[in-house]
Formats: C-alpha cells, sequence, structure tokens
C-alpha cells in the first residue's frame, strides 16, 4: 500500500503553497476522474490537497457581453446558467452531453479541462505506456485503437482526449486563468492543450503548481448560434468516438464567422482552423460545408480499427452545420 497525505486548503495561495512544496503533490477537485486514476495506480501522488472549499465556483458577466466561469463551478449547474443557455448554447450543451448526470453534480470546470487521455492502454497499469512510463512505447500503435486520434498524433502517443465541454470552449477562443507562485496568467485554450509529439506524458501547458482559478469566455457573434453533436456506441453515458463544436454567424445568407472544434479525433481539442477559413464569406450550403469537412480532415491518418473516424468526421461536421443553419 502507498502512503498518501489529504490537506485541505482554505485559501488560493495555501492551495499553491502546499502543491509547490512537494514534487508529488496535486490538487484535488471534484475528483471523478483523478480518484479513480489514482486507485488504479496510475497516477502516485503523496499528497493531495483538496481546493473545495475555495471561493472560484461563480458564474459572473464580463464587459461586453462575456462570461467568467470559476474553476470549480459544478458542470450541471452551468449548463443551466441563463447566460450561458443564451450567450453559448455550445457550451451548456457539451456539459450535458459530457457524462452522466451524477458525474456532472460533482464534476469541476477546471478538473473538466485537465482529464487525462481516454486509452485503456494508459488506465491499465500493466501496460506500457509512454504517458505513464516515458520510453516504455505505445501499446495503442499495435492494439486495440478503436477510439484512438487521427489527427495530430505522434509515434509515442494515439490517445484522444475526452473532455467534451472544452471541444466547445476551444471553438470560442475561452482563454484559462491560472494562478501560480509567480502569480497569475491567462492561456488561451488554443495553447492550453499539447500535442503528444516526443513528450505524451505532459497534457498540458500548466505548470505542476499551478492552479486553475477561472475560464473566460469572450463575446463573439458567432457564440449566440452555435451547437454540439457528439457521436458515440450509445445515447447514455458514453466519451465520443468524433464530436463537433460549430457556431455561425451568417448575413445575407453568407458566412461572416465559422467556428468548427473537434473531439474524441485528437490528443486535444482540435480547431479546424484552414476549414473555418475557407468558409468565410461563402454562401451557407451544403456543398461548401463539404468541401469545409475535407479540408479539415485533409492531414487525418489512421490505424487498423479507427480509419472509419476519418469519414465518420467529415460527416459530423457537415451534419452540425445543416442542423444549426436550419435550427
Amino acid at each position: 500500500m502507498r502512503p498518501l497525505s489529504y490537506a485541505r486548503a482554505t485559501d488560493v495561495d495555501g492551495a499553491i503553497a502546499a502543491v509547490a512544496r512537494r514534487d508529488d503533490g496535486a490538487f484535488l477537485a471534484g475528483g471523478t476522474t483523478e480518484v479513480d486514476l489514482v486507485r488504479q495506480n496510475v497516477l502516485r501522488p503523496g499528497l493531495l490537497v483538496d481546493i473545495n472549499d475555495l471561493p472560484l465556483n461563480r458564474v459572473e458577466d464580463l464587459p461586453g457581453g462575456g462570461l467568467r466561469i470559476g474553476a470549480l463551478a459544478r458542470m450541471s449547474d452551468v449548463a443551466r446558467v441563463p447566460g450561458v443557455v443564451a450567450r453559448f448554447p455550445v457550451i451548456s450543451q457539451a456539459l450535458l452531453l459530457g457524462a452522466s448526470a451524477q458525474l456532472r453534480n460533482m464534476a469541476s470546470m477546471g478538473g473538466n479541462l485537465c482529464q487525462r487521455v481516454r486509452c485503456s492502454y494508459f488506465r491499465d497499469a500493466t501496460s506500457p505506456c509512454n504517458k505513464r512510463e516515458p520510453g516504455s512505447g505505445c501499446s495503442a500503435l499495435g492494439g486495440h485503437n478503436r477510439i484512438h486520434a487521427i489527427l495530430g498524433q505522434s509515434s509515442a502517443c494515439i490517445a484522444t482526449h475526452p473532455s467534451d465541454m472544452a471541444v466547445a470552449m476551444v471553438a470560442l477562443d475561452a482563454v484559462v486563468r491560472v494562478h501560480g507562485p509567480n502569480g497569475e496568467r491567462a492561456i488561451p485554450i488554443l495553447e492550453f492543450h499539447r500535442l503528444p509529439g516526443d513528450t505524451p506524458h505532459i497534457d498540458t501547458n500548466l505548470e505542476p503548481d499551478e492552479l486553475i482559478v477561472a475560464v473566460d469566455l469572450p463575446p463573439a457573434r458567432a457564440a449566440a448560434k452555435s451547437r454540439y453533436l457528439k457521436v458515440r456506441d450509445r445515447a447514455s453515458y458514453a466519451f465520443a468516438l468524433v464530436s463537433a463544436a460549430v457556431a455561425l454567424d451568417v448575413q445575407n445568407g453568407r458566412i461572416r464567422d465559422a467556428r468548427i472544434a473537434l473531439g474524441g479525433v485528437a490528443h486535444k481539442p482540435w480547431r479546424a482552423l484552414e476549414a473555418e477559413r475557407a468558409l468565410a464569406g461563402q454562401p451557407l450550403d451544403e456543398a461548401n460545408l463539404r468541401k469545409a469537412a475535407e479540408i479539415a480532415l485533409s492531414k487525418a491518418s489512421g490505424y487498423d480499427d479507427n480509419r472509419f473516424k476519418i469519414d465518420l468526421a467529415k460527416r459530423t461536421i457537415v451534419r452540425a452545420m445543416l442542423e444549426l443553419r436550419d435550427s
């Protein structure tokens, strides 16, 4: 049995200091994934600092129509906030599709962003995995890889990021606000998560002793007309095979601003920037959407069990956009 210490923080600075003092310290919020990984011997913290008493659960309006969402706000609560539902519907939809009701009641917004990848080999402490033990190999490359990445993967890791909410936030250019021993900084969400490269054990650009305190959603015309479409093996609690967060600003039948982010396809939520640029100024019709979907997946490559995800992702983009157009 491994020894594990527990402490309960009463203020942000104290929580950060407690984790910074130890190389094996970690923050504990809702714990809906973290506790499982500790039990499975995948994560091995020596100290868990419980941050649930910190005043980080508010959802506040920002100037110009944006929102600031506290890192400890619960997923189920945020999904029902009127400002989220009206101004950022894709966030509400992604949250409601993201987990079972019981998990949504416990899971925090900051914790959701920091979820570890969805890979059975990562979660099996007996299988070689470069995320757990750098240099040990990637079991998924020659194993069962149906749920794995088709974009941005490397020879070291082909796992996918599991969050639905993060995909929606990437589509809306959210900003992650963090505190650490050196003060506060803001990380654009496009720069928050990392591709595996040759350092697959590092999931984010968050320092180990930095704490997420809030996420800002900037105002955007397209945000109010947005949609999250999730394709999965079953309708109840399941991770996405492929998902799409889309948003549109259309004037006189032509697209002024299109946002497309994909989930279930990469080590991080995947923003289809080239496809967005191809849609700018174009009529909102199915032919143009199909062209954009082809561009979005032009660099995709699959493996024995997951090549189907390439066409599935294209169809998901088109369907999400058409449903949004006709809504």
